[in-house]
């Protein structure tokens, strides 16, 4: 007799009606195919999601987390001791130490050749010291005003007023009917002294383009500072006059009305150069 599980298979698979050999191949290879292709399709996902994740943690900390080694344990860092070391760092001493430096002027001004170049505000020319109804504004003037704006007029004019300066301070007053300009350079060494010679040079050794210009020195000497000049020009039928005293290394040029005579041009000096004491012990 048969035996029954056998029977059982017999019956169930009697009607069934089988495929061929090859097309049950070809289904085969085809889910052999869809499994090696989601399986791959896993391995690209996980891989966009690792790096995905690097990036984001690299974007947040920066750099990564250092890796400890693998055996033993950090360190500890000691606590600093609570009891100071008395020869570490000594007492103060109470007599305080002066810098080393040179003594300092007894007048507070700055010495010639001083490390500090700056010319105080109390060498320049005040109201003080004009006619009444002037106002006063400081900083540099625009324009074609001081002794350097006319040796444009001379052949080979020689470029004498930056040769050592190491600062220059301005100041303008100005009144209704007139104007009065005055700049300071403080110069190096005696580079101020060779300025006054450079600019009687100027003034007298001109050889103006026009025949019609000249330039010229009106004064010298006008007992102020240690060095005073009137000087002058007379461009194509336009005068002008300055002022241009000496006080230790400092050099100031003052701009002056076109009639001013060398008796003005005195008065008008004696205040300039007592004003410049204050930016030089030369006085």
């Amino acid at each position: 007799m048969p035996d029954s599980l056998f029977t059982d298979l017999l019956r169930d698979t009697e009607q069934l009606r089988w495929d061929p050999t090859d097309k049950v191949r070809q289904r085969g290879r085809r889910r052999t195919r869809r499994t090696r292709i989601a399986a791959l399709a896993g391995v690209v996902a996980m891989a966009v999601v690792v790096t995905g994740a690097v990036a984001l943690a690299g974007g947040r900390g920066g750099a990564p987390t250092p890796i400890l080694p693998a055996t033993g344990s950090p360190t500890p860092t000691p606590a600093p001791s609570a009891t100071p070391n008395p020869q570490a760092s000594p007492a103060p001493s109470t007599t305080p130490v002066a810098p080393p430096s040179s003594p300092p002027s007894t007048s507070g001004r700055p010495p010639t050749g001083s490390t500090n170049p700056a010319i105080p505000a109390a060498a320049m020319l005040r109201l003080s010291d004009l006619p009444a109804g002037f106002t006063m504004t400081e900083g540099d003037v625009d324009g074609d005003w001081s002794l350097e704006s006319v040796s444009i007029y001379c052949r080979d004019a020689p470029s004498w007023t930056s040769r050592g300066a190491l600062t220059q301070r301005t100041v303008s007053f100005d009144s209704p009917t007139d104007s009065v300009i005055q700049r300071v350079v403080r110069y190096s060494g005696g580079n101020a002294a060779r300025a006054m010679d450079g600019v009687r040079a100027a003034f007298t050794d001109c050889v103006p383009h026009r025949e019609s210009s000249s330039l010229s020195v009106l004064a010298d000497g006008l007992g102020a500072g240690d060095e005073s000049l009137l000087v002058g020009s007379d461009i194509e039928g336009v005068r002008s006059r300055w002022l241009v005293v000496r006080q230790g290394d400092l050099v100031a040029q003052v701009t002056l009305d076109m009639d001013t005579t060398p008796a003005e041009a005195r008065q008008r000096a004696r205040p300039v150069a007592q004003r410049l004491c204050a930016g030089t012990d030369a006085c």
